[in-house]
Parts: structure tokens; sequence; C-alpha cells
């Protein structure tokens, strides 16, 4: 372990890294080490907030790199909860008797990718529809989704699924697993995974192309871009990474109501990653991990008032660090390395 920390650091420290790769690294090395800190009690609660954590990653690829302000995010994290709850509870009439937690997870994944694809190529294909009238379109789809689960009651009405098992790891079923410790290793290996994923692809071919459309769509096209295609398939994979973390989040909460689907959620998803700042995934994933343990440390003080608190944060947030919180301190920094560098040239070309 000490070895694994000194290589993280020693990759940190180096000049050739950009600073969310450095600060991804970092992040990971303490949560990797994190569960042997804390708590059990708190292990149960870090698992959470991975998919928390998750469901910000999803929301900063869709709006920060992609520039898809959409509203109805939290409708794939509940696509996947329900999904995951529906399965584990043997509730799918084709299959009753398999209950396993890898089906639940192919099925969360298959619904969110047919459905946000489909919902890209209506949008997208519509020269007309631009920030906001996707964002708006995209809050109409949850309040739509939310009311739908709430009459449906095949899905539990507006009580949800009830009594969702834990992790069971056979492969039709099996025994649950209750154990804090391997809940936070699951969840920290599907985050550390789709994150870094998420990290990766924007600095690749493809997440070059998806900033270009973001920047200016016409010319794209004009280029020969599949701006459409493009788009959905994006829009596409934020869905699948919101609907494994609701798979994981269902089988640590125990129970999906219709309010995971609805406009609340997405919004409050938009809030954390505005705070860490939307232009990066760390700084996303960072947001909504202090707005949780804010709200974890500071409800006993403010009781019904924490979200009063969050909005204020929010609205000095957006006015005051457009980069957010997380996102400001990073490209301070970056700005304080690059005028370090700059002088140390200065000073060596006037000694030569």
């Amino acid at each position: 372990m000490t070895a694994i920390i000194k290589y993280i650091k020693k990759i940190t420290l180096s000049q050739n890294n950009d600073s969310e790769i450095k600060s991804a690294l970092l992040l990971y090395a303490v949560l990797a080490v994190a569960p042997w800190c804390i708590e059990d009690w708190q292990r149960g609660e870090f698992a959470r907030y991975f998919s928390y954590m998750l469901l910000a990653a999803s929301v900063a690829w869709v709006w920060g790199h992609c520039g898809i302000l959409c509203f109805c995010q939290a409708l794939f994290f509940g696509m996947g909860a329900y999904a995951m709850g529906a399965v584990e509870l043997g509730k799918l009439p084709f299959l009753p008797q398999i209950n396993s937690m890898w089906m639940g997870l192919l099925l969360s994944i298959l619904l969110a990718t047919l459905t946000s694809y489909a919902i890209g190529r209506l949008f997208f294909s519509v020269k007309a529809m631009e920030g906001p009238q996707i964002a708006l379109t995209t809050l109409a789809i949850g309040m739509i989704a939310e009311n739908a689960l709430t009459s449906w009651r095949f899905l539990g009405g507006e009580n949800g699924l009830l009594g969702v098992p834990s992790l069971r790891f056979g492969l039709t079923g099996g025994p649950e697993t209750n154990d804090a410790l391997a809940a936070y290793l699951v969840g920290f290996g599907l985050f550390s995974t789709l994150s870094g994923l998420l990290i990766w692809i924007v600095r690749s071919r493809w997440g070059k192309t998806l900033r270009a459309i973001r920047n200016n769509g016409i010319r794209a096209e004009a280029l020969g871009i599949n701006v459409v295609h493009q788009q959905s398939k994006a829009f596409a994979l934020g869905a699948v990474v919101a609907a494994t973390a609701g798979a994981f989040f269902v089988t640590q909460f125990g129970f999906a109501s219709p309010s995971l689907v609805g406009p609340a959620l997405s919004t409050e998803a938009i809030i954390w990653v505005a705070l860490g700042g939307k232009n990066l995934i760390v700084s996303a994933c960072g947001g909504a991990l202090l707005v949780r343990l804010a709200e974890s440390w500071l409800t006993g003080y403010f009781e019904g008032f924490f979200p009063l608190v969050l909005g204020t944060a929010f609205l000095l947030v957006v006015v005051r660090l457009p980069r957010g919180v997380i996102g400001e301190l990073l490209m301070a920094r970056r700005n304080s390395r690059h005028t370090r560098s700059s002088n140390e040239m200065v000073v060596q070309k006037i000694t030569e």
C-alpha cells in the first residue's frame, strides 16, 4: 500500500499530466485508503455517496463536456434503480426465478441505452432544439416519468419497490452480502472505473469531436461530422453511467421510489456539479461528495434549513465562481504553476 501511495504521489507531482488527472489519482488514492480509517457505518454512507458521485459525473459529462443541460438525468438513475429492484425482487414475468444482481445491472444498462439514444435522436435531429428548449423538454420528461411511476401499481405505485435485497454476487441470486466494507469496495470500484473512463474519453479523439460540436455545431457538421449521431451516443453514455449508479444505489438504500426519476433529484445533481465545477469530471464528483458530507454534518445545526443554505451557496458560486469551487482551485493552481515556470524560463535566459 505504501508503494502504491508513493507511486501515485510521484504521478501527481509530475509536470507532464494535467490537473484533472492528478486530482483524480489523488482522490482515488484517498478513497482507497479511507475504508480502513473510518467506522463501519461510515463505510455504508460512503457506498451511497459513490452513487451520487457517479450521477454527478454523468451530469458533468453531458452538461460540462457535451454542452447539453439535461434535467432528466435522474430518469436514468431511477431507471437503473427500478430495473435492479424489479430483477432482485423477481418481478420480471419472463424471468421470475433469476434474481441476480448481474441481470439487474445488465437490464439497467440496456434500458438506459435504448431510452437515452431514442431521446437523443428525437431531440438533436431538430435544429430548433437548443439549450433552453432541451432543458425545458427534459424537465417535462422527468415530471411525466415520476407521475407515471406513481400510478404504476406493478412497480409499487407511490410507495415504490420496497425490500430490495443488498448485493448478491451469485449468477442466479444467492445470499445477500450486508458487509459494509464489501459495499464500499464495490462502490469504489464502480466509481473509479466509470469516472476514470469518462476522464479518458474526454481526452480521446471522440472527446475532442464532442468538444468541437459543443463549441460550434454548425461548423462541425460542415466538416463532415454526424452531429446528431455523436450527440446521441454521448447522451447514451451519460445515461449508462447514471443507470449504473442507480442500480448500485438501490442495493444500498433498499427501495426505489418515484422521486428517484423526478426533476428534483436532477436539479439537485446539477447543483452539485455547478458547486464543484462542470468542466471537469473530478470536480463534479468532488462537489457531490462535499454536498452530501455537508448535509450529513450540518443538518443537525440547520435542521430544515439546509436546502436554503445549499441554494444560497449555489447562487454565490454561480455569480462569483463560474468554474465551481474545486474547478477554480484547480485553475488557480495551474495558473500559479505556469507563472512559476515562465519566471524560471525568464531567469534562465537572463543568466545565459
